[in-house]
This record gives structure tokens, C-alpha cells and sequence, in this order.
């Protein structure tokens, strides 16, 4: 275990460190981005289908698709940019993950590290479901929003106010679902007990729907439950495994012998 002195550092190498793992973070959202820039025909085609069939709109040449459109001379321009940054965002969520991971890793010793790889090995998962969740989700949440328009009123939605509410919720799910992660990596290198996760669980359930409600693009109570019954789900889950653990490593601290004898009746003092 690393001592006291050894494990402080001055704040100029944390402001090194945090620029060191801010450059490889953008970096791999810069490649990610590229990324998205070539493949940027085939994210929109996908992207676009919960309102209308892009590709064989492309395919005949049409003219319009659904109720999407774009204008100005810039709108084309700036649709790819933000679809290819946001695309990098998620494409590299693994690299920086780590590198979150990898800044804080410094100020652990040498048992919460190896305890806290658990966060390596399942971010990125845990990142993919809930950005799948949010995928399959969004047909849903469109046709529940365009489900308020009038009948006499025709709903145009701008091609990119409408992507870059699809990527937003699609990264908002892939964040959201490593909230479980989080707290089992702090269970395990011991900033956190199963009990301290678990008292407090009407105070997480209300900041859990209260994040939902802030932050949801949409803003409607159905896709907002669509991501607050799961981030529920997934806090008493973690919050049991905690308990498991903290259980678990009692019964291990239990069985450590104390190598402490009986003390002997005091004698007394020869004069």
C-alpha cells in the first residue's frame, strides 16, 4: 500500500495529468468524428427512419422526405458537423471513459485499483445498452410527440433540430446507465457501503426523475419514464450487489485472526 507522501501530488501534475487525459479524449473523439463524417449519409438513412425512409427517398429522387427539411446555405454544412462531433462522442465513449478512469486511478492504492478494472470492463457495455435503449426507444417517443399535432396542421421538422435531438437522447441513455457502475466501483474500493448507497433511496429517486426531467430532450412523461424506471431498476440492483459485498468482506475481516492475547492480572508494585 502506498504511503501518505507517496500518493499527494502537487497541483501542477494534476493539471498535467488532466490536460494529458483531456488531449487523448479529444483526440479519440476527433477520430470518432471522423468517423462519423465518412459514414454520415448512413447515420442519417438510419437515424431518419423512426419519421421517414431517407434512403429510398435518395434512391428516387425525391425532393422531400416526411415532414423533414433543411434550410439556409449553411444548414446542410452544419448538419454534418454536429452529427460527425456527436457521433464521435459516442463512437469513443470506451477511450474516454478510460481516461476518466485512468485520472483518478493515481489517488487509489494498489487493491482499489485492481477492484476498480470492474469499471473498465463495464462501462462500455453498460454505455451500449442504454444507447441501444435509447435507439429503440425513439420511434416510440416520436410518435407520441407527433401524436399532439391538430389534425388540420402538417408538423416540418428541421433535418437538424431533429438529428440533434436523436443523438442527444441517444447519449443521454449511454450516460445515464453508468450510474450503476459508478456506485459498484465505489462500493468495491470502499468510498461507499451498500447501506450509504441504500438509505437515501427516495432522495435518489427523485434526483433520478428530476435528472430525467432536466435533461430529456423531449420533455414528455413518456419517455421520461422510459429512462427513470430502468435508472431505478439499475440503482437497487447495484445497491444489493453492494450489500452482498459489504457482507461478503465482513465475513472475510471476521476471520482474519487479531493475534491479541489475554491480558494478565496486574502485580503489584514491590517496594
Amino acid at each position: 500500500m502506498a504511503s501518505i507522501s507517496d500518493a499527494r501530488m502537487p497541483l501542477l501534475d494534476h493539471l498535467r495529468e488532466l490536460r494529458k487525459r483531456t488531449f487523448r479524449s479529444s483526440i479519440a473523439i476527433f477520430i470518432g468524428s471522423c468517423v462519423g463524417w465518412f459514414f454520415y449519409n448512413d447515420i442519417i438513412t438510419k437515424l431518419a427512419l423512426p419519421v421517414c425512409d431517407l434512403k429510398a427517398a435518395q434512391a428516387s429522387g425525391a425532393t422531400h422526405c416526411g415532414a423533414l427539411y433543411i434550410n439556409g446555405v449553411l444548414g446542410p454544412l452544419n448538419l454534418q458537423i454536429k452529427v460527425a462531433l456527436l457521433s464521435g462522442v459516442i463512437l469513443s465513449a470506451p477511450i474516454w471513459l478510460y481516461q476518466l478512469w485512468a485520472f483518478i486511478a493515481p489517488g487509489l492504492h494498489r487493491k482499489e485499483k485492481r477492484n476498480s478494472i470492474l469499471f473498465l470492463f463495464s462501462a462500455t457495455p453498460f454505455f451500449a445498452l442504454g444507447a441501444t435503449l435509447g435507439y429503440i426507444v425513439l420511434p416510440l417517443a416520436i410518435k407520441v410527440l407527433f401524436g399532439f399535432t391538430p389534425s388540420a396542421l402538417s408538423n416540418l421538422v428541421k433535418f437538424d433540430d431533429y438529428l440533434d435531438f436523436v443523438m442527444r437522447i441517444i447519449l443521454l441513455f449511454g450516460l445515464a446507465f453508468e450510474l450503476p457502475i459508478f456506485l459498484l466501483t465505489f462500493n468495491l474500493i470502499g468510498f461507499l457501503s451498500g447501506a450509504t448507497i441504500l438509505r437515501p433511496w427516495r432522495i435518489w429517486v427523485f434526483a433520478i426523475t428530476l435528472f430525467t426531467a432536466a435533461f430529456t430532450p423531449t420533455g414528455d412523461p413518456f419517455t421520461m419514464a422510459l429512462l427513470a424506471v430502468p435508472l431505478c431498476v439499475l440503482y437497487f440492483l447495484a445497491g444489493g450487489i453492494a450489500l452482498l459485498v459489504d457482507r461478503r468482506r465482513s465475513k472475510k475481516a471476521s476471520r482474519v485472526p487479531t493475534e491479541v492475547s489475554a491480558i494478565d492480572n496486574p502485580a503489584p508494585i514491590e517496594e
